[in-house]
C-alpha cells in the first residue's frame, strides 16, 4: 500500500499522470472518494499520462466513455447510477476490463462482485483539518 498526500488538485493531476505514464494493457484500476474529493481531476491526470488530450469529464450519464486517441485504449466507467450489476454486462463490461486497454472505474464498490481479480484500487479522502484542498490518496493492489 502507497499513500500519498495531495495539497492541491495539481498534485492530484500529477499523480495520475505518472500513473498514466506507467500504465500497461489490460490493468485495471478503480477509483473510490465521495462526490467532489477530485475522481476526475485524477483521470484528467492518468489520460493525460496515456497521451490522451481530448477533454476528459466523468462519463456519469453513459456509464462508459472510451478515449482511443492515446498510447493504450482508456475505457472510463462512472457506475454511480447503475442500479444492478446485470447492467454492466448490457455495455459490455468484460471485454473492456478484460481487454488490451486501460480501464478506471469510479465507484467501484458498486460493483465489487464483477471486479477483476486484480486491479489496483485507488482511495481519495478529505481531510478539512489539514486544509480545503488537502487529499490523502491510497494506492493499493488487490
Amino acid at each position: 500500500m502507497k499513500i500519498i498526500e495531495s495539497f492541491r488538485p495539481e498534485d492530484t493531476f500529477a499523480l495520475g499522470r505518472e500513473i498514466g505514464q506507467k500504465a500497461e494493457p489490460g490493468a485495471v484500476y478503480t477509483l473510490i472518494g465521495d462526490l467532489g474529493v477530485g475522481k476526475t481531476v485524477f483521470t484528467q491526470g492518468l489520460a493525460e499520462g496515456l497521451g490522451i488530450t481530448e477533454p476528459v469529464n466523468s462519463p456519469t450519464f453513459t456509464i462508459v466513455q472510451v478515449y482511443d486517441e492515446g498510447r493504450i485504449p482508456f475505457y472510463h466507467f462512472d457506475v454511480y447510477r447503475v442500479g444492478d450489476v446485470s447492467e454492466m454486462d448490457e455495455i459490455g463490461y468484460e471485454e473492456y476490463v478484460y481487454g488490451e486497454g486501460i480501464s478506471l472505474i469510479e465507484w467501484a464498490n458498486l460493483i465489487e462482485e464483477i471486479l477483476p481479480e486484480h486491479y489496483t484500487e485507488i482511495t481519495i479522502l478529505k481531510d478539512l483539518e489539514k486544509g480545503f484542498d488537502y487529499r490523502k490518496i491510497t494506492i493499493e493492489e488487490k
